[in-house]
């Protein structure tokens, strides 16, 4: 297969392109390296220095994917709430981009989404029917991205697919940013810091490895259409998955507690059921074990 990942420099899209790799596929990465690094791209795939606000017809047409893999975003949720003209630019734009050059060639999409900033609160794990309630622009954005790939299903008959990731995390994702709270606890474990939890830490969230994720991904190229879930299906809190973080750290170090956010979900589940009747997909990491993994990573 000839997969296209936008996005490939990143923390999910370069674990997946050495995967596609690693299964014999031809893979193009399309990234600006706004937030990835071109050191995370594999040797054997091809990189690709442009922005998805721009036209992508003529690359498109040059390599002809079977696939693309549609994972770069503006991923920061404070971001789209300080400028959601330019989340907008990157998620929703961005996003047509990719579907013009894909309809034009016949590839098909698979859209990375997210499940939390769509879904809103879930007093249940929300399966892909449950009612879609954005508090943010950043959820606003993929959910109008995810209308324009059903459109074009619609009118043009392309076999787009779209995942709906819960919290994901692993090697490669930064530990020095904002999005990420494993990387964030685990990176100031290994450097001695405190780690600092926002309000009285019951929030809940469905931390999923990314590693299952990409088993996800490459399962969802295969079919003909869909919106999937991706998740582990469990609500784990702040403060249980800070003493897993901990525990595999080995560090006996103390949380410092700071006031809640504002707007800030106080629980994030999802209901993954569709993806294993439909995708043959279950995630088979569990979370100790993904930590230790990413652990691993951190400190090497």
């Amino acid at each position: 297969m000839r997969a296209l990942v936008t996005g490939g420099a990143g923390f999910i899209g370069s674990n997946l392109v050495d995967a596609l790799i690693e299964r014999g596929d031809s893979v193009d990465v399309v990234d600006n390296l706004s937030s990835g690094k071109r050191e995370n791209v594999s040797e054997r795939a091809r990189l690709h220095e442009l922005d998805i606000r721009e036209s992508l017809n003529d690359l498109f047409a040059e390599l002809k994917p079977n696939v693309c893999f549609h994972l770069a975003a503006q991923a920061d949720v404070r971001v789209s709430v300080e400028r959601p003209d330019f989340d907008a630019e990157v998620n929703v734009i961005g996003t047509l981009h990719v579907l013009e050059a894909a309809r034009a060639t016949g590839s098909r999409v698979v859209f990375s989404s997210t499940g939390g900033a769509i879904y809103g609160e879930c007093d249940v794990p929300a399966d892909e029917s449950s009612e879609r309630r954005p508090l943010a622009p950043y959820g606003t954005a993929k959910l109008a991205a995810e209308e324009y790939l059903l459109t074009y299903t619609r009118l043009y008959g392309m076999s787009n697919v779209v995942l709906r990731f819960g919290n994901v995390f692993g090697p490669r994702q930064d530990p020095h940013g904002e999005a990420g709270v494993v990387a964030i606890f685990l990176g100031r474990l290994r450097d001695g810091g405190i780690c600092k939890i926002f309000g009285d830490g019951e929030q809940e969230r469905d931390y999923v490895y990314v590693g299952d994720v990409v088993q996800a991904l490459l399962a969802a190229a295969a079919v003909e259409g869909g919106i999937f879930n991706v998740g582990m299906g469990r609500a784990v809190s702040v403060l249980e998955l800070y003493e897993l973080c901990r525990k595999v750290a080995g560090s006996d170090l103390a949380p410092e507690h700071a006031p809640a956010r504002s707007g800030e979900l106080q629980r994030s589940v999802l209901d993954v059921g569709k993806a294993a009747d439909e995708l043959g997909w279950r995630p088979e990491t569990s979370l100790e074990d993904g930590l230790r993994r990413t652990w691993d990573w951190i400190r090497a």
